[in-house]
């Protein structure tokens, strides 16, 4: 308990994006490693999966795309969108398998990501994962 009690005092800061405050480094470390996991064990569901440190390199692909977007003044949804691809085709990539079976884990890699974002946006107010779906 004492655990989950540290991570919640990690996670559930409020975000500054001007200036690049420790918060801000701490939250963009949290959302690439959030989004790694959902990669990592989404792939492993469905094949034998991507390594961790492909699925860190996916991570922080996405979540830097998603930050330079957002640094450029992007509209929300864009900011959504523009690192789909992005994951889409690293996971294609690493996994090196027929496309129904990257379609297949990139699906469970999606629904991960959503899962992990409703625990960490409803729980511990942590909306970097789908800024424009913010649950608390």
């Amino acid at each position: 308990m004492a655990i989950i009690m540290q991570i919640s005092k990690i996670i559930s800061f409020k975000q500054k994006v001007e200036g690049y405050s420790m918060n801000y480094v701490i939250s963009f470390i949290a959302a690439i490693l959030l989004t790694a996991l959902s990669y990592f064990f989404g792939s492993n569901f469905i094949t034998n999966g991507i390594t961790i440190r492909q699925a860190l390199i996916i991570g922080t692909s996405v979540v830097a795309l998603g930050a330079i977007t957002e640094a450029l003044g992007a509209p929300i949804w864009l900011i959504v969108v523009m690192p789909f691809p992005v994951g889409m085709l690293l996971l294609f990539q690493f996994l090196n398998q027929p496309i129904r079976t990257w379609f297949f884990a990139y699906l469970t890699t999606l629904l991960l990501y959503t899962i992990i974002h409703i625990i960490v946006s409803y729980f511990f107010h942590f909306h970097s994962l789908i800024p424009a779906w913010k649950l608390s």
